[in-house]
């Protein structure tokens, strides 16, 4: 569908009963409004929504709180979860003012970002390809007050419900530790879980390629999804958001894309091929290294410039930096090289030019698409512009070197606290052709600044394991 005309018959058609009006907030969380069928007309895309903008985190205050929806016709599509038949549409939010996009709203940046690109002359559409990874467990519970804290997670198919009893039935057959990586049923005990996400996903128009069982033993998954152009692809993340945690929902578990939920297993990242495209050309093919052009090596060199500033955006929470921890199998060397996992940027092998790409490691799944695929893209061409070469190609297991090779190679950053610093000291590529505004920037600190206070302020169990009895 591409135009609101199309919406409507289709809304004739299925006798649709409500359309569900869908907008992301700062934190990458979606919300919506819905309205009855019969009141939406072609003048609802032009007229949009009304809500109150100062409810959302990081946005309007209370005395300019008006703000509205304007809906996306091309991102329509039927809710599978829903009883009633129920049509979403994707919504930019704009200032009431003068219909332009609000600043702070994330799908409106991606916007401006793919506008960027294309006055910069440099390229004219950017693709990407993010792999996020998550956990489905049985149950989970926690709590956290003035009597202590605690978590407990339930998971039929962890190594730890081994010696349970499990309604008397306990079959035995689950991966080990960081043994769950693709083995078949009854060890992956999830495959009719993901074929159902991903029947849903396609049926939302959001291209699946495959899907399969992560390392960790406790229910890692991971779907891959087909690459698109900035905006799509971010609208279709946040697709597959809400079709697994309601797939998991559906089936009486719990889904979750928190990196680092299990001590002592793989965390879950999210991956992001990216390339950019003019003329229908691929600019990152080339005769340079790994077949990438030397436009691929500057917009490499960029991304490592600018990644720990990349960091507060694209693992965007405190147990984001759970998983990016040294000698443990994580991306966090600022690196690249081809076919070689233990960098952060890898150049995935591929033979045909048309797929010459790169791929950020470090990313996760708690990352908001929109700002995150715009943050790098805008990072990798300040690496174009200013002939940023990330040097020689790291061909060595980064997770395994001596001492004083390790020592020169640089890292992502080691905590949100950390990373926060390096974009507030480090933003004006991403501010240039107003993609980023200081005043998002300044927002969206203070909104990390405050999840890091309030972890700072909580005893940790951990901590009574070290220092109760000193």
């Amino acid at each position: 569908m591409s135009s609101p005309e199309d919406v409507l018959k289709i809304i004739a058609e299925r006798e649709i009963t409500f359309v569900d009006f869908r907008f992301t907030d700062t934190l990458g969380r979606e919300h919506h409004l819905t309205t009855p069928a019969h009141a939406v007309d072609e003048d609802r895309f032009e007229s949009g929504v009304a809500f109150d903008g100062s409810s959302l985190p990081g946005w309007k205050g209370i005395e300019a709180s008006d703000m509205l929806l304007i809906p996306d016709p091309k991102t329509a599509r039927m809710d599978p979860f829903r009883e009633e038949p129920t049509l979403i549409l994707t919504c930019d939010v704009v200032e009431p003012s003068d219909l332009k996009g609000y600043d702070r709203d994330p799908r409106s940046l991606a916007k401006r970002a793919e506008a960027y690109l294309r006055s910069s002359g440099l390229g004219d559409t950017a693709y990407f390809g993010p792999e996020p990874e998550f956990f489905v467990f049985d149950g989970i519970t926690w709590n956290d007050d003035m009597s202590g804290s605690f978590v407990k997670i339930r998971s039929d198919e962890a190594p730890w419900s081994r010696g349970l009893e499990l309604n008397g039935n306990n079959l035995g057959h689950r991966p080990g530790i960081k043994g769950g990586y693709v083995p078949v049923s009854p060890t992956d005990s999830f495959a009719d879980l993901r074929s159902e996400m991903c029947l849903l996903l396609e049926q939302q128009g959001v291209p699946v390629e495959i899907h399969h069982h992560e390392v960790a033993a406790p229910g890692q998954l991971e779907i891959g999804t087909r690459f698109s152009t900035l905006v799509e692809r971010a609208d279709w993340n946040q697709i597959m958001k809400y079709t697994i945690h309601n797939v998991a929902h559906v089936y009486g578990k719990t889904a979750t894309f928190m990196p680092k939920p299990v001590v002592g297993d793989n965390g879950s990242g999210m991956h992001v091929h990216q390339s950019i495209w003019k003329d229908g050309q691929n600019l990152f093919a080339g005769n340079e290294y790994a077949g990438l052009s030397e436009f691929a090596l500057f917009y490499i060199g960029g991304i490592i410039k600018h990644a720990r500033a990349l960091n507060a955006i694209t693992n965007p929470t405190t147990n984001s930096y759970k998983r990016l921890v040294p000698h443990f199998e994580a991306p966090v060397k600022l690196a690249y090289s081809a076919r070689n996992r233990s960098a952060s940027i890898r150049i995935p092998y591929v033979s045909n030019p048309k797929a010459r790409r790169v791929e950020a490691r470090f990313p996760d799944p708690m990352a908001n698409p929109y700002l995150a695929f715009s943050a790098l893209m805008m990072a990798g061409l300040d690496g174009v512009q200013n002939k940023i070469h990330p040097g020689d190609a790291a061909d060595k297991n980064l997770y395994d070197l001596p001492p004083e090779e390790d020592a020169k190679i640089p890292t992502v950053c080691v905590s949100l606290e950390q990373a926060i610093e390096c974009l507030d000291k480090d933003r004006e590529f991403l501010t240039r052709g107003g993609v980023f505004s200081n005043e998002m920037l300044d927002a969206f600190i203070e909104l990390k600044q405050a999840e890091i206070t309030r972890l700072r302020m909580v005893p940790h169990p951990v901590e009574f394991d070290m220092y109760y009895s000193l």
